[in-house]
């Protein structure tokens, strides 16, 4: 029901907006807020655990939150890097684990350090994952334009139809920022088309484009780093506490939330 539900999201009117969390109470505020799902940063859970991201270290605390969070009366999808495995059937039992938790979605990138898994190797991943665990939307993300390789429209293209064969439910092209290369991989791709927020074009124009999901990724982490370290020199320089800033009471309440008790903190 949950992947259902998550599936639908990707095919409705107007796109689906996944802001992106790292910890417990930043999913739980999130899906207070209104939004129909909550994603997770794989930075922010590596940055707030002290680890690389990207570097296979954060399994344990993946694996932590997607725990932590899926009971939230949303649908929640995980960012699980690269699988944090070199075996597909390795990556293919976490993902397994993560859907037993109730997870209704997994983000699985092609990004190897500077370079790309070769597409072949991604595609049978993908296809062993979904083989495995079909109940869950597996968003295959592709790193061609993030990374900023040599005729990345291109092989982001091809990229995306070859994962959408081996079965993925959607794709992720982080990076991809004009009209035309947008407008492009819409039309190509054959499942729904995920891209990050940006500044260059606003959500109602990504909508226009025919964007399904767009990922806030982890602009909220670092937005949020950048409130903390403002507010504290603020203080520290004579200003007065901000307004709006969510109680003790509201915060503490918030480990309730999606763990039997929804009552509002």
């Amino acid at each position: 029901m949950t992947f259902a539900r998550f599936k639908a999201l990707h095919h409705g009117a107007e796109p689906l907006l996944l802001p992106c969390a790292w910890d417990h109470a930043s999913a739980a505020a999130l899906a207070r807020a209104g939004f129909a799902a909550v994603g997770t940063t794989s930075l922010g859970v590596a940055a707030a655990a002290g680890k690389p991201d990207a570097g296979r270290a954060t399994r344990r605390e993946t694996t932590a939150l997607a725990r932590s969070i899926a009971g939230l009366e949303v649908p929640v999808s995980v960012d699980i890097e690269d699988g944090f495995h070199r075996d597909p059937g390795e990556v293919a039992d976490l993902v397994a684990e993560l859907a037993g938790l109730g997870v209704a979605g997994v983000n699985l990138e092609d990004g190897r350090g500077a370079g790309l898994a070769e597409t072949g190797t991604q595609a049978r991943l993908i296809g062993v994952i979904k083989r495995q665990v079909p109940g869950v939307f597996l968003n295959a993300r592709t790193d061609a334009f993030w990374l900023g390789l040599p005729g990345a429209p291109a092989l982001a293209r091809a990229r995306v139809r070859a994962y959408a064969d081996a079965g993925a439910d959607g794709v992720f092209v982080p990076g991809a920022s004009t009209e035309r290369d947008i407008e492009t991989l819409v039309t190509e791709a054959g499942v729904p088309v995920n891209v990050l927020v940006q500044r260059e074009i606003p959500v109602r124009g990504l909508a226009e484009l025919g964007v399904a999901r767009i990922s806030y990724g982890s602009l909220l982490f670092r937005t949020a780093l950048h409130a903390a370290v403002t507010t504290a020199l603020e203080i520290a320089a004579g200003e007065p506490v901000p307004d709006g800033v969510p109680s003790y009471e509201q915060v503490e309440a918030l480990h309730r939330y999606g763990r039997g008790d929804l009552r509002s903190p």
